[in-house]
């Protein structure tokens, strides 16, 4: 079995910053692409920032410029740094990794969700 677990979401004034947290444990013996994704009150749930296991990143350009994605390997951790929040930003916001479990198997697997709150 594979968990994921965030961190670090919370409340947090327009112009602020918040760093999010996803460690990914249980029987894995690669993570490829990881990414965060987040859904709004009524909306569909939307990629924010992804990362391939060599570190080439991808933003949509609504975040583009205020969020960063980075992992640590070694950790099997998945971080994104958020700059410049704004409202429009709050939402509840998930990992997702996509990686080979010990045995060879391929799985995706999400996290629980963090709830992300700006205030204007």
């Amino acid at each position: 079995q594979v968990h994921l677990v965030e961190s670090g979401g919370g409340l947090v004034q327009a112009g602020g910053s918040l760093r999010l947290s996803c460690a990914a444990s249980g029987n894995i013996a690669s993570i490829n692409a990881m990414g965060w994704y987040r859904q709004a009150p009524g909306k569909q749930r939307e990629l924010v920032a992804g990362i391939t296991s060599g570190g080439s990143t991808n933003y949509p350009d609504s975040v583009k410029g205020r969020f960063t994605i980075s992992r640590d390997n070694a950790k099997n951790t998945v971080y994104l740094q958020m700059n410049s929040l704004q409202p429009e930003d709050t939402a509840v916001y998930y990992c997702n990794a996509d990686l080979i479990m010990g045995w060879g198997r391929p799985g995706n697997y999400w996290g629980q969700g963090t709830q992300v709150t700006v205030s204007s």
